[in-house]
């Protein structure tokens, strides 16, 4: 497991309304280098100002490489995608090998990461998508949201990981049969940082991939949960984690530690409250409180533990992030930033939560028995099952060549 790096600064950004100026000028002031991940980029508004920042760096001489997964964002318009390559920018695809039948056999294996590097000196990691439906005014479907920026060592160490990413993909570019398919090779270690301390954050980079790193995030989660003394907040859009994390949850609330779940109360998608809610029962029993987001859909990613430690990131809590997707979560100690993240999410749930208790709920008799016999089983099974699909080299299409790289 990769060492804690010292001497970081993390800011908190929340929603789009902080997170895209922030991105968006820091992509207007690049000098020399632009990597950019993400599952969703749209061409709304935000998919524009987007491309419009990509654009004028890519013409000043900014090298700039985009990827995209191709199941998320899988309709940008050829005008789109040849205006960037003519501005320099190179947009990769995700997988984004044949559909037939119009499916996308390797749907379940995303590329989840939402990651961006300018010059080698800032980051940002989180939740948040290139889409309107990440900004307040879009209406009652609008998400409610997380990232961080990051200055100082630790954006040396994403920097290098998401080039080896990039080179890793590109060299995959050829199609094989499942069955022959190669693992990807592991990456080199990565070194210590090289840029200068910039606050007194200690944090790590942590992702998931299906090859070296299958349960590294889910294994930070453990790891803070078991060692929890005070509090554990969890606010997660997508939460159907493994028997292992509910463990641990249900044993810290049985010795007196205050675990909170902020859930989807006004979901994306119905079958994400429903597959939480199989889980409600055996929580709130062991002590675990529940909350549920009535505002608008939740998309968060996010926790604190106890006074220091804290999370934010890509990775839901469910099986589709723990066992299959492609993600990234930067994991953070540091009083000042879990005071405010607390503070942040203490706010949502106060103002715009409802907590649950068991007297709401219906009673588990029946068919709902059944169902949450076979949630729990399914989910203590997963991580395991999900290893005997297909080894799985992550494949990197280019949209289309750069003009300079154009016969």
């Amino acid at each position: 497991m990769t060492p804690w790096v010292g001497g970081n600064r993390i800011i908190l950004l929340e929603n789009g309304e902080a997170y895209f100026p922030r991105v968006f000028d820091c992509i207007a002031q690049a000098q020399s280098d632009v990597v950019l991940e993400t599952f969703i980029l749209f061409e709304d508004r935000v998919g524009m100002q987007l491309h419009a920042a990509l654009v004028a760096a890519g013409q000043r001489g900014v090298r700039i490489d985009v990827t995209v997964d191709g199941w998320g964002s899988p309709d940008l318009s050829e005008r789109f995608v040849r205006t960037l390559a003519q501005a320099g920018v190179r947009l990769h695809v995700f997988d984004p090998g044949p559909r037939p039948f119009g499916l996308r056999p390797k749907a379940l294996r995303r590329m989840h990461r939402k990651i961006v590097v300018v010059d080698g000196r800032i980051a940002f990691v989180g939740g948040i998508n290139y889409s309107a439906d990440h900004l307040a005014d879009y209406g009652p479907l609008a998400k409610q949201d997380y990232a961080v920026e990051i200055h100082g060592p630790l954006v040396t160490m994403i920097h290098r990981y998401t080039h080896a990413a990039l080179a890793q993909g590109l060299r995959h570019r050829r199609p094989h049969a499942w069955w022959f398919e190669r693992r990807p090779p592991r990456p080199p270690r990565l070194l210590p940082a090289q840029l200068p301390a910039a606050g007194t954050a200690q944090a790590l980079f942590v992702v998931r991939d299906n090859a070296h790193h299958r349960d590294d995030i889910e294994r930070h989660y453990r790891y803070a949960i078991r060692a929890a003394r005070s509090r554990v907040v969890i606010a997660n859009a997508y939460f159907f984690p493994g028997y292992r994390l509910v463990r641990e949850l249900r044993q810290a609330a049985r010795r007196g530690v205050d675990v909170r779940l902020v859930l989807q109360g006004c979901p994306d998608m119905p079958i994400v409250r429903t597959a939480a809610s199989t889980l409600y029962h055996h929580l709130l029993e062991a002590g675990v409180r529940i909350f549920e987001y009535r505002e608008r859909p939740l998309h968060g990613k996010v926790a604190i533990v106890d006074e220091t430690w804290a999370t934010v990131g890509s990775s839901n809590l469910d099986p589709l992030s723990l066992a299959l997707n492609l993600e990234a979560n930067v994991f953070i100690r540091d009083h000042d930033f879990n005071q405010l993240l607390h503070a942040r999410l203490e706010a949502l749930m106060r103002v715009h939560c409802q907590e649950i208790d068991v007297a709401s709920l219906a009673p588990v008799s029946g068919l709902a028995l059944l169902r949450s016999y076979l949630a729990f089983h399914v989910m203590r099974k997963f991580a395991r099952w999900a290893r005997w699909l297909p080894p799985h080299a992550p494949r990197l299409q280019p949209a289309l060549a750069p003009a300079k790289d154009m016969p």
